[in-house]
């Protein structure tokens, strides 16, 4: 059983290793251990130290839910806590989110999970996506931004651009799962790469925004045809689970009219 769990937990450190695309000698220098080791360790003829172990996941930008998951296999206890948001210890967090979200109004603003799931999200946001009827078996908890947004009968037809988002999305998701390695995003891709959306205008290879330096996003809105470029923000320094796996959307107006509207 100790080798069985010793050649499990060394295929799974040579998996991420390779997925940073880092050599052995590499990440030995910068764990601080030697090379035979890390092969050993790799090939299951040597079980790791908690320390060891922890060492070479932190050098590998492990995130810290599949870091928890690589010390339980391995038969220690978890590094980084994971508590519910609403947990009393968070409401620090909970009182972040709010005052961005709602210190971004008037602009739409959204919360998200490590899954896209939605976490909070403020009142222009809401009145941008009440233009259109969406399928109530969308809005159902937990309700993931990028299956509403994208989907044909969520707000999707609300993009004047879906094609070119909808490829855009598709490779930032795959981007973040090549980071992460989580299963529960590579189905998402799975499902939203099947949804019938238009051909993309634009070249991939020329960029999404083309000529537009800021890349917009055409909604039709409330008033007319709006227009929103975006800033992605995270929580940098908590050694949570829960919270380092937040992430803010926030959309600014990319012209007078949007601005004015």
């Amino acid at each position: 059983m100790a080798a069985a769990t010793s050649q499990a937990i060394g295929a799974l450190l040579r998996e991420w290793r390779e997925r940073r695309r880092v050599t052995q000698l590499e990440l030995a220098l910068e764990a601080g251990v030697s090379a035979r080791h890390l092969s050993f360790v790799e090939t299951g003829r040597s079980k790791p130290g908690r320390e060891m172990l922890l060492r070479v996941l932190e050098r590998l930008k492990v995130p810290f839910r599949e870091q928890n998951r690589l010390l339980l296999a391995a038969g220690f206890a978890p590094a980084f806590p994971e508590r519910s948001l609403e947990d009393p210890e968070l409401q620090p967090v909970r009182d972040a989110l709010e005052v961005i979200l709602r210190g971004h109004e008037p602009y739409p603003a959204v919360a998200v999970d490590r899954a896209w799931n939605l976490v909070a999200a403020n009142s222009p946001m809401y009145a941008l996506t009440a233009v259109v009827d969406v399928d109530p078996a969308l809005l159902e908890p937990p309700i993931n931004v990028m299956r509403v947004g994208l989907h044909p009968r969520g707000l999707g037809p609300l993009m004047v651009n879906l094609g070119d988002w909808h490829a855009h999305w598709l490779a930032r998701l795959e981007r973040q799962l090549a980071v992460t390695g989580d299963e529960e995003l590579a189905a998402l891709i799975e499902e939203i790469a099947g949804y019938p959306v238009p051909e993309p205008e634009r070249d991939p290879a020329s960029g999404l925004g083309g000529t537009e330096i800021l890349g917009p996003v055409r909604v039709h809105g409330p008033g007319g045809e709006l227009s929103f470029f975006g800033m992605f923000a995270t929580f940098d320094t908590p050694f949570e689970v829960t919270t380092s796996e937040l992430a803010i959307e926030l959309l600014f107006p990319a012209d007078r009219a949007t601005a004015e509207l």
